[in-house]
Protein backbone atom coordinates (compact mmCIF):
# COMPACT_ATOMS: atom_id res chain seq x y z
CA UNK A 1 0.00 0.00 0.00
CA UNK A 2 1.54 3.35 -0.99
CA UNK A 3 1.31 6.43 0.73
CA UNK A 4 -2.01 7.92 -0.40
CA UNK A 5 -3.46 4.99 -0.27
CA UNK A 6 -2.66 4.48 3.20
CA UNK A 7 -4.28 8.05 3.80
CA UNK A 8 -7.25 7.32 1.85
CA UNK A 9 -7.72 4.01 4.54
CA UNK A 10 -6.63 6.50 7.49
CA UNK A 11 -10.03 8.84 6.01
CA UNK A 12 -11.61 5.89 5.22
CA UNK A 13 -11.65 4.53 9.02
CA UNK A 14 -12.09 8.04 10.59
CA UNK A 15 -14.96 8.24 8.78
CA UNK A 16 -16.88 5.04 9.74
CA UNK A 17 -16.05 5.40 12.92
CA UNK A 18 -17.76 9.19 13.50
CA UNK A 19 -20.71 7.38 11.74
CA UNK A 20 -21.13 4.72 14.05
CA UNK A 21 -20.70 6.63 17.11
CA UNK A 22 -24.17 7.35 17.92
CA UNK A 23 -24.57 10.22 20.94
CA UNK A 24 -25.82 6.90 23.87
CA UNK A 25 -24.08 6.74 27.10
CA UNK A 26 -20.39 6.91 27.22
CA UNK A 27 -19.83 8.29 23.51
CA UNK A 28 -16.56 10.45 23.08
CA UNK A 29 -13.83 11.49 20.77
CA UNK A 30 -13.45 9.51 17.22
CA UNK A 31 -9.73 8.55 16.73
CA UNK A 32 -7.69 11.00 15.19
CA UNK A 33 -4.27 10.90 13.76
CA UNK A 34 -1.66 13.15 16.41
CA UNK A 35 -1.30 15.85 14.41
CA UNK A 36 -5.31 16.51 14.18
CA UNK A 37 -5.69 15.76 18.10
CA UNK A 38 -7.13 18.72 19.89
CA UNK A 39 -5.49 20.34 22.53
CA UNK A 40 -6.89 20.33 26.32
CA UNK A 41 -7.11 23.95 26.17
CA UNK A 42 -9.09 23.51 23.16
CA UNK A 43 -11.07 21.12 24.54
CA UNK A 44 -11.91 23.38 27.50
CA UNK A 45 -13.30 26.05 25.73
CA UNK A 46 -15.50 24.77 23.38
CA UNK A 47 -18.56 25.52 24.44
CA UNK A 48 -20.33 21.75 25.07
CA UNK A 49 -17.58 20.58 27.33
CA UNK A 50 -17.29 24.20 28.95
CA UNK A 51 -21.34 23.49 29.92
CA UNK A 52 -20.70 19.87 30.70
CA UNK A 53 -17.98 20.51 32.93
CA UNK A 54 -20.11 23.88 34.90
CA UNK A 55 -23.29 21.10 35.40
CA UNK A 56 -20.61 18.24 36.77
CA UNK A 57 -19.07 21.29 38.84
CA UNK A 58 -22.53 22.32 40.40
CA UNK A 59 -24.21 18.69 40.52
CA UNK A 60 -21.23 17.56 43.00
CA UNK A 61 -20.91 20.64 44.78
CA UNK A 62 -24.35 19.69 45.28
CA UNK A 63 -23.86 16.01 46.52
CA UNK A 64 -21.25 17.11 48.46
CA UNK A 65 -22.91 19.35 50.71
CA UNK A 66 -26.06 17.93 51.21
CA UNK A 67 -24.78 14.51 51.92
CA UNK A 68 -22.29 16.18 53.91
CA UNK A 69 -19.50 14.32 52.73
CA UNK A 70 -16.14 15.38 53.92
CA UNK A 71 -14.04 15.49 51.12
CA UNK A 72 -14.28 14.64 47.40
CA UNK A 73 -11.50 14.85 44.71
CA UNK A 74 -12.48 14.28 41.06
CA UNK A 75 -10.70 14.31 37.85
CA UNK A 76 -12.04 13.62 34.10
CA UNK A 77 -9.32 11.64 31.81
CA UNK A 78 -9.41 12.19 27.94
CA UNK A 79 -6.55 10.26 26.12
CA UNK A 80 -3.11 11.49 27.71
CA UNK A 81 -4.52 14.50 29.70
CA UNK A 82 -6.38 15.22 33.13
CA UNK A 83 -8.53 17.56 31.14
CA UNK A 84 -10.43 18.84 34.68
CA UNK A 85 -9.99 18.06 38.28
CA UNK A 86 -11.50 19.55 41.21
CA UNK A 87 -11.67 19.00 44.92
CA UNK A 88 -14.83 19.76 47.15
CA UNK A 89 -14.97 20.18 50.76
CA UNK A 90 -12.23 19.16 53.17
CA UNK A 91 -9.61 16.40 53.52
CA UNK A 92 -9.42 17.35 57.05
CA UNK A 93 -12.21 18.71 58.58
CA UNK A 94 -10.77 19.73 62.08
CA UNK A 95 -8.23 21.98 60.23
CA UNK A 96 -10.40 22.55 56.97
CA UNK A 97 -7.79 21.64 54.41
CA UNK A 98 -8.82 21.86 51.31
CA UNK A 99 -9.08 18.18 49.12
CA UNK A 100 -7.78 18.41 45.57
CA UNK A 101 -6.19 16.39 43.61
CA UNK A 102 -2.89 16.15 45.18
CA UNK A 103 -5.11 14.51 48.27
CA UNK A 104 -4.53 10.97 48.73
CA UNK A 105 -7.02 8.49 49.89
CA UNK A 106 -6.58 4.70 50.11
CA UNK A 107 -8.09 3.94 47.32
CA UNK A 108 -8.58 0.33 49.02
CA UNK A 109 -9.99 -2.83 46.13
CA UNK A 110 -8.70 -0.64 43.27
CA UNK A 111 -5.35 -2.09 45.03
CA UNK A 112 -6.40 -5.31 42.71
CA UNK A 113 -5.85 -3.86 39.31
CA UNK A 114 -2.35 -3.51 40.58
CA UNK A 115 -2.18 -7.51 41.48
CA UNK A 116 -3.32 -8.24 38.65
CA UNK A 117 -1.13 -6.66 36.61
CA UNK A 118 1.74 -8.26 38.23
CA UNK A 119 0.09 -11.80 37.70
CA UNK A 120 -0.01 -10.95 33.96
CA UNK A 121 3.53 -9.77 34.08
CA UNK A 122 4.99 -12.60 35.46
CA UNK A 123 2.25 -15.00 33.13
CA UNK A 124 4.19 -13.20 29.97
CA UNK A 125 7.54 -13.97 31.57
CA UNK A 126 6.57 -17.59 31.85
CA UNK A 127 6.46 -18.13 35.18
CA UNK A 128 3.22 -18.96 35.55
CA UNK A 129 -0.10 -19.66 33.50
CA UNK A 130 -3.73 -18.98 34.44
CA UNK A 131 -5.12 -21.97 34.39
CA UNK A 132 -2.25 -23.42 36.88
CA UNK A 133 -4.01 -24.07 40.25
CA UNK A 134 -3.24 -22.30 43.27
CA UNK A 135 -1.74 -24.90 44.84
CA UNK A 136 1.36 -25.83 41.92
CA UNK A 137 2.20 -22.05 43.24
CA UNK A 138 1.55 -22.19 46.68
CA UNK A 139 2.14 -25.20 48.64
CA UNK A 140 0.56 -23.99 51.81
CA UNK A 141 -2.72 -23.83 50.04
CA UNK A 142 -4.65 -26.07 51.94
CA UNK A 143 -7.89 -24.89 52.30
CA UNK A 144 -10.95 -27.09 53.32
CA UNK A 145 -13.22 -28.07 49.86
CA UNK A 146 -16.30 -28.19 50.95
CA UNK A 147 -17.73 -29.52 47.66
CA UNK A 148 -17.00 -32.90 45.97
CA UNK A 149 -16.28 -33.44 42.52
CA UNK A 150 -15.36 -29.49 42.55
CA UNK A 151 -12.29 -28.53 39.90
CA UNK A 152 -9.12 -26.76 41.88
CA UNK A 153 -9.26 -22.99 42.41
CA UNK A 154 -6.88 -21.94 39.34
CA UNK A 155 -5.27 -18.37 39.16
CA UNK A 156 -7.22 -17.13 36.99
CA UNK A 157 -10.47 -17.72 39.36
CA UNK A 158 -8.72 -15.76 41.81
CA UNK A 159 -8.56 -12.52 39.64
CA UNK A 160 -12.43 -13.28 38.49
CA UNK A 161 -13.98 -13.56 41.57
CA UNK A 162 -14.81 -16.88 40.64
CA UNK A 163 -12.67 -19.84 42.81
CA UNK A 164 -15.55 -20.56 45.38
CA UNK A 165 -13.36 -19.30 47.81
CA UNK A 166 -14.75 -17.12 50.73
CA UNK A 167 -14.87 -13.52 50.65
CA UNK A 168 -12.43 -12.71 53.42
CA UNK A 169 -9.41 -14.13 55.30
CA UNK A 170 -10.85 -15.77 58.95
CA UNK A 171 -10.39 -12.44 60.81
CA UNK A 172 -12.86 -10.01 61.85
CA UNK A 173 -10.61 -6.88 59.95
CA UNK A 174 -13.44 -5.02 58.86
CA UNK A 175 -14.04 -4.05 62.31
CA UNK A 176 -13.30 -0.94 64.61
CA UNK A 177 -11.95 0.91 65.82
CA UNK A 178 -8.60 -1.08 65.25
CA UNK A 179 -9.40 -3.07 62.18
CA UNK A 180 -7.04 -5.67 63.28
CA UNK A 181 -5.84 -6.98 59.65
CA UNK A 182 -3.76 -9.93 59.95
CA UNK A 183 -0.46 -10.73 59.12
CA UNK A 184 0.83 -12.72 56.19
CA UNK A 185 1.61 -15.89 58.58
CA UNK A 186 -1.78 -15.37 60.32
CA UNK A 187 -3.67 -15.75 56.67
CA UNK A 188 -1.62 -18.71 56.02
CA UNK A 189 -2.18 -20.04 59.38
CA UNK A 190 -6.53 -19.90 58.92
CA UNK A 191 -6.45 -20.91 56.12
CA UNK A 192 -6.05 -24.68 56.89
CA UNK A 193 -9.31 -23.91 59.37
CA UNK A 194 -11.76 -22.03 56.20
CA UNK A 195 -13.45 -24.30 53.53
CA UNK A 196 -14.42 -22.99 50.38
CA UNK A 197 -18.38 -20.99 49.61
CA UNK A 198 -18.88 -22.78 46.49
CA UNK A 199 -17.14 -25.26 43.78
CA UNK A 200 -14.61 -23.69 41.71
CA UNK A 201 -15.94 -21.63 38.57
CA UNK A 202 -19.32 -22.21 39.49
CA UNK A 203 -20.58 -18.89 40.76
CA UNK A 204 -18.91 -15.22 41.06
CA UNK A 205 -18.25 -14.62 44.94
CA UNK A 206 -16.01 -11.23 45.39
CA UNK A 207 -13.54 -11.92 47.51
CA UNK A 208 -10.36 -10.22 48.96
CA UNK A 209 -8.60 -13.56 50.30
CA UNK A 210 -8.65 -15.08 46.58
CA UNK A 211 -6.48 -11.53 45.51
CA UNK A 212 -4.46 -11.96 49.04
CA UNK A 213 -3.36 -15.06 47.59
CA UNK A 214 -2.54 -13.87 44.00
CA UNK A 215 -0.35 -11.58 45.67
CA UNK A 216 1.28 -13.89 47.54
CA UNK A 217 2.11 -15.94 44.35
CA UNK A 218 3.27 -13.04 42.82
CA UNK A 219 5.83 -13.05 45.84
CA UNK A 220 6.57 -17.03 45.34
CA UNK A 221 7.10 -16.63 41.37
CA UNK A 222 9.24 -13.14 41.40
CA UNK A 223 10.97 -13.79 44.99
CA UNK A 224 10.69 -10.35 46.01
CA UNK A 225 8.00 -8.84 48.47
CA UNK A 226 5.23 -8.05 47.24
CA UNK A 227 5.50 -4.32 47.60
CA UNK A 228 8.89 -4.01 46.17
CA UNK A 229 7.80 -5.83 43.20
CA UNK A 230 4.89 -3.92 42.49
CA UNK A 231 7.46 -0.60 43.27
CA UNK A 232 10.08 -1.73 40.65
CA UNK A 233 7.94 -3.32 37.74
CA UNK A 234 4.90 -0.87 37.81
CA UNK A 235 4.93 2.12 40.20
CA UNK A 236 8.18 3.28 39.33
CA UNK A 237 7.86 3.14 35.28
CA UNK A 238 4.78 5.20 35.36
CA UNK A 239 5.43 7.90 37.21
CA UNK A 240 3.33 7.14 40.04
CA UNK A 241 5.01 8.40 42.88
CA UNK A 242 2.03 9.04 45.17
CA UNK A 243 1.05 6.18 44.75
CA UNK A 244 1.92 4.18 47.67
CA UNK A 245 1.08 0.10 48.78
CA UNK A 246 0.70 1.36 51.99
CA UNK A 247 -1.49 3.97 54.04
CA UNK A 248 1.57 6.56 54.77
CA UNK A 249 0.17 7.64 58.63
CA UNK A 250 3.43 10.26 58.12
CA UNK A 251 0.98 11.96 56.24
CA UNK A 252 -2.35 11.80 58.01
CA UNK A 253 -4.08 14.89 58.21
CA UNK A 254 -1.97 16.73 55.96
CA UNK A 255 -1.53 15.54 52.11
CA UNK A 256 -3.40 12.03 53.74
CA UNK A 257 -7.02 12.82 53.91
CA UNK A 258 -8.81 11.47 57.30
CA UNK A 259 -11.35 8.98 56.83
CA UNK A 260 -14.61 9.51 58.08
CA UNK A 261 -17.50 6.81 59.31
CA UNK A 262 -20.73 6.88 57.35
CA UNK A 263 -23.31 9.09 58.46
CA UNK A 264 -24.86 8.22 61.89
CA UNK A 265 -28.47 8.54 62.56
CA UNK A 266 -27.80 11.86 64.63
CA UNK A 267 -26.56 13.39 60.60
CA UNK A 268 -22.65 13.74 62.71
CA UNK A 269 -19.68 11.42 61.34
CA UNK A 270 -16.53 10.41 63.09
CA UNK A 271 -12.95 10.45 61.93
CA UNK A 272 -11.83 6.93 61.53
CA UNK A 273 -8.28 5.95 62.74
CA UNK A 274 -5.40 4.77 60.14
CA UNK A 275 -5.34 1.43 59.50
CA UNK A 276 -2.63 -1.22 57.86
CA UNK A 277 -3.81 -4.05 55.79
CA UNK A 278 -0.67 -6.06 56.24
CA UNK A 279 -1.18 -9.66 55.47
CA UNK A 280 -4.40 -8.24 52.89
CA UNK A 281 -1.96 -5.43 50.87
CA UNK A 282 -2.60 -7.01 47.83
CA UNK A 283 -6.28 -6.74 47.62
CA UNK A 284 -7.11 -3.40 49.45
CA UNK A 285 -3.92 -1.49 50.60
CA UNK A 286 -3.15 1.22 48.48
CA UNK A 287 -3.60 4.75 48.63
CA UNK A 288 -3.28 7.22 45.75
CA UNK A 289 -4.41 10.41 44.11
CA UNK A 290 -6.23 12.08 40.98
CA UNK A 291 -3.39 12.69 39.67
CA UNK A 292 -1.57 9.58 40.17
CA UNK A 293 -4.63 7.60 39.00
CA UNK A 294 -4.84 9.70 35.85
CA UNK A 295 -1.40 8.78 34.53
CA UNK A 296 -2.74 4.81 35.26
CA UNK A 297 -5.74 5.86 33.07
CA UNK A 298 -3.62 7.37 30.15
CA UNK A 299 -1.09 4.42 30.18
CA UNK A 300 -3.53 2.71 29.32
CA UNK A 301 -5.17 4.54 26.70
CA UNK A 302 -1.49 5.08 25.11
CA UNK A 303 -1.06 1.48 25.59
CA UNK A 304 -3.62 -0.05 23.73
CA UNK A 305 -3.34 2.96 20.96
CA UNK A 306 0.14 2.59 20.10
CA UNK A 307 0.61 -1.26 20.54
CA UNK A 308 3.61 -0.45 22.83
CA UNK A 309 5.40 -2.86 25.58
CA UNK A 310 5.25 -0.52 28.32
CA UNK A 311 5.32 -2.30 31.69
CA UNK A 312 3.00 -4.75 29.87
CA UNK A 313 2.15 -5.82 26.23
CA UNK A 314 -1.15 -3.63 24.71
CA UNK A 315 -2.51 -7.21 23.94
CA UNK A 316 -2.34 -8.63 27.52
CA UNK A 317 -4.14 -5.08 28.87
CA UNK A 318 -6.59 -6.02 26.22
CA UNK A 319 -6.63 -9.37 27.53
CA UNK A 320 -7.75 -8.28 31.04
CA UNK A 321 -10.11 -5.37 30.21
CA UNK A 322 -12.41 -8.41 28.42
CA UNK A 323 -14.41 -10.68 30.08
CA UNK A 324 -13.52 -13.84 31.44
CA UNK A 325 -15.86 -14.62 33.72
CA UNK A 326 -20.06 -14.57 33.31
CA UNK A 327 -21.40 -15.31 36.38
CA UNK A 328 -24.51 -17.50 35.26
CA UNK A 329 -27.46 -14.87 36.31
CA UNK A 330 -25.70 -13.16 33.35
CA UNK A 331 -26.09 -9.78 35.23
CA UNK A 332 -22.20 -9.77 36.49
CA UNK A 333 -19.14 -9.98 34.09
CA UNK A 334 -15.45 -9.53 34.70
CA UNK A 335 -12.27 -9.63 33.25
CA UNK A 336 -8.69 -9.93 34.58
CA UNK A 337 -8.90 -7.91 37.63
CA UNK A 338 -11.15 -5.49 36.22
CA UNK A 339 -15.01 -4.92 36.61
CA UNK A 340 -16.24 -4.86 33.05
CA UNK A 341 -19.84 -4.16 31.80
CA UNK A 342 -21.60 -3.29 28.72
CA UNK A 343 -23.74 -0.40 28.66
CA UNK A 344 -25.55 0.82 25.64
CA UNK A 345 -23.41 -1.17 23.55
CA UNK A 346 -20.07 0.49 25.33
CA UNK A 347 -17.70 -1.54 27.00
CA UNK A 348 -16.34 0.15 30.26
CA UNK A 349 -13.76 -1.24 33.11
CA UNK A 350 -13.88 -0.09 36.47
CA UNK A 351 -13.06 -1.12 39.87
CA UNK A 352 -14.03 0.81 42.95
CA UNK A 353 -12.75 0.45 46.36
CA UNK A 354 -14.02 1.01 50.14
CA UNK A 355 -12.29 0.67 52.73
CA UNK A 356 -12.51 2.24 56.86
CA UNK A 357 -13.08 6.40 56.12
CA UNK A 358 -13.35 5.88 51.98
CA UNK A 359 -14.81 4.72 48.73
CA UNK A 360 -13.24 5.44 45.72
CA UNK A 361 -14.30 4.35 42.00
CA UNK A 362 -12.18 4.37 39.05
CA UNK A 363 -13.72 4.45 35.55
CA UNK A 364 -12.73 3.89 31.94
CA UNK A 365 -14.30 3.39 28.61
CA UNK A 366 -11.19 2.75 26.71
CA UNK A 367 -12.53 2.71 22.90
CA UNK A 368 -13.28 5.83 23.14
CA UNK A 369 -10.12 7.36 25.43
CA UNK A 370 -12.31 8.74 28.58
CA UNK A 371 -11.66 8.14 32.23
CA UNK A 372 -13.75 9.22 35.52
CA UNK A 373 -11.98 9.07 38.97
CA UNK A 374 -13.93 10.06 41.91
CA UNK A 375 -12.10 9.15 45.25
CA UNK A 376 -14.30 10.47 48.87
CA UNK A 377 -12.80 10.05 52.12
CA UNK A 378 -16.75 9.41 53.72
CA UNK A 379 -17.36 5.50 54.57
CA UNK A 380 -21.05 6.20 52.16
CA UNK A 381 -19.09 8.24 49.73
CA UNK A 382 -21.12 8.31 46.51
CA UNK A 383 -17.92 7.36 44.54
CA UNK A 384 -19.67 4.83 41.95
CA UNK A 385 -22.75 7.20 41.63
CA UNK A 386 -20.50 9.62 40.74
CA UNK A 387 -18.44 8.55 38.21
CA UNK A 388 -21.30 7.12 36.71
CA UNK A 389 -22.56 10.42 36.02
CA UNK A 390 -19.29 12.03 35.36
CA UNK A 391 -18.68 9.94 32.18
CA UNK A 392 -22.56 10.35 30.95
CA UNK A 393 -22.21 13.87 31.29
CA UNK A 394 -18.94 14.89 29.15
CA UNK A 395 -19.51 11.85 26.52
CA UNK A 396 -21.75 14.10 24.11
CA UNK A 397 -19.04 17.10 24.89
CA UNK A 398 -16.47 15.70 24.19
CA UNK A 399 -18.26 14.27 20.62
CA UNK A 400 -19.19 17.82 20.10
CA UNK A 401 -15.94 19.15 20.44
CA UNK A 402 -13.86 17.40 17.48
CA UNK A 403 -15.77 20.27 15.37
CA UNK A 404 -15.17 23.18 16.14
CA UNK A 405 -17.84 26.06 16.76
CA UNK A 406 -18.14 28.59 14.66
CA UNK A 407 -21.63 30.25 16.06
CA UNK A 408 -20.68 32.91 18.59
CA UNK A 409 -21.72 31.88 22.06
CA UNK A 410 -24.55 34.17 24.29
CA UNK A 411 -23.06 35.59 27.36
CA UNK A 412 -25.58 34.02 29.87
CA UNK A 413 -22.98 34.71 33.20
CA UNK A 414 -25.45 36.97 34.39
CA UNK A 415 -27.98 34.49 35.19
CA UNK A 416 -25.42 31.50 36.59
CA UNK A 417 -25.97 31.00 40.53
CA UNK A 418 -27.82 29.05 42.63
CA UNK A 419 -31.76 29.71 43.62
CA UNK A 420 -33.80 28.60 46.57
CA UNK A 421 -37.54 29.29 47.30
CA UNK A 422 -37.79 29.18 51.08
CA UNK A 423 -39.34 27.83 53.50
CA UNK A 424 -38.87 24.75 50.64
CA UNK A 425 -35.91 22.56 50.84
CA UNK A 426 -33.34 22.22 48.11
CA UNK A 427 -32.19 24.57 45.44
CA UNK A 428 -31.69 25.22 41.81
CA UNK A 429 -28.13 25.50 40.02
CA UNK A 430 -28.15 27.70 37.03
CA UNK A 431 -25.33 27.19 34.53
CA UNK A 432 -24.56 27.97 31.00
CA UNK A 433 -23.94 25.68 28.58
CA UNK A 434 -23.75 26.27 24.94
CA UNK A 435 -26.54 28.97 23.67
CA UNK A 436 -28.53 27.19 26.30
CA UNK A 437 -29.42 27.45 30.34
CA UNK A 438 -29.14 24.27 32.34
CA UNK A 439 -30.89 23.66 35.70
CA UNK A 440 -29.56 21.21 38.08
CA UNK A 441 -32.05 20.07 40.67
CA UNK A 442 -30.11 19.77 44.07
CA UNK A 443 -29.99 17.70 46.15
CA UNK A 444 -29.87 14.57 43.27
CA UNK A 445 -28.81 11.05 42.94
CA UNK A 446 -28.54 11.23 39.26
CA UNK A 447 -27.58 14.65 37.33
CA UNK A 448 -29.01 13.08 34.24
CA UNK A 449 -32.64 13.26 35.65
CA UNK A 450 -31.59 16.57 37.17
CA UNK A 451 -30.86 18.80 34.44
CA UNK A 452 -33.62 21.17 32.85
CA UNK A 453 -32.89 23.05 29.66
CA UNK A 454 -33.77 26.13 29.37
CA UNK A 455 -34.06 28.10 25.81
CA UNK A 456 -33.53 31.86 25.76
CA UNK A 457 -36.39 33.74 24.03
CA UNK A 458 -35.29 37.45 24.51
CA UNK A 459 -34.10 40.33 27.12
CA UNK A 460 -34.28 37.93 30.64
CA UNK A 461 -36.84 35.28 29.58
CA UNK A 462 -36.45 31.56 28.84
CA UNK A 463 -38.64 28.48 27.92
CA UNK A 464 -38.00 25.20 29.39
CA UNK A 465 -37.54 22.34 27.07
CA UNK A 466 -38.68 18.52 27.30
CA UNK A 467 -36.62 15.82 26.19
CA UNK A 468 -37.84 15.81 22.90
CA UNK A 469 -37.49 20.04 22.73
CA UNK A 470 -41.15 20.59 23.52
CA UNK A 471 -41.71 23.98 24.78
CA UNK A 472 -43.33 24.50 28.03
CA UNK A 473 -43.54 27.55 30.96
CA UNK A 474 -41.56 30.42 30.91
CA UNK A 475 -38.88 30.95 32.96
CA UNK A 476 -38.21 34.77 33.81
CA UNK A 477 -35.01 36.40 35.12
CA UNK A 478 -34.71 39.69 37.21
CA UNK A 479 -31.59 41.00 36.90
CA UNK A 480 -30.35 43.72 39.86
CA UNK A 481 -28.53 46.92 39.52
CA UNK A 482 -25.17 45.35 39.35
CA UNK A 483 -26.13 43.46 36.46
CA UNK A 484 -26.55 39.93 37.75
CA UNK A 485 -30.51 37.91 38.15
CA UNK A 486 -31.68 37.93 41.68
CA UNK A 487 -34.60 35.91 41.45
CA UNK A 488 -36.16 33.44 38.77
CA UNK A 489 -40.12 33.63 38.72
CA UNK A 490 -41.84 30.37 37.26
CA UNK A 491 -44.88 28.83 37.61
CA UNK A 492 -45.85 32.14 40.07
CA UNK A 493 -43.74 31.43 42.51
CA UNK A 494 -39.59 33.16 42.87
CA UNK A 495 -36.75 31.99 43.49
CA UNK A 496 -34.02 34.14 44.95
CA UNK A 497 -30.40 34.23 44.38
CA UNK A 498 -28.06 31.91 47.47
CA UNK A 499 -25.10 34.27 47.91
Amino acid sequence: MDNNDKGQAMKNQRSNLLVSVVVTLLTAFPATADDDALTKEQILAHPEVAGAIAAIDAYVEGVQRYEKVPGISVGIVHDQDLIWQRGYGYSNLATKRPADADTLYSICSISKLFTAISIMQLRDAGQLNLRDPVGDHLDWFNIEQAHDGSGPATIESLLTHSSGLPRESDFPYWNGPDFPFPTRAQVIDRLSVQQTLYPAQHYFQYSNLALTLAGEIVRERSGQDYSEYVNQKILEPLGLADTRTYYPEDLRGEQMAIGYTGMHRSGTRDPVAPFFTRGITAAAGFTSSINDLAKFASWQFRLLEHGDDDVLSANTLREMHRVHWVDPDWETTWGIGFHVSQVDDVTMVSHGGGCPGYITQFALVPKYKIGAIVLTNAGDGPAGRLARDILKTIRPALKAAATPEEDEMPDFSRYEGNYESRPWGGELAVRQWGDQLVVINLPNDDLDEAMIRLEHDGDNTFTRLTDNDDRREPWVFEVGRDGKAERIFRHSIYLTRIE
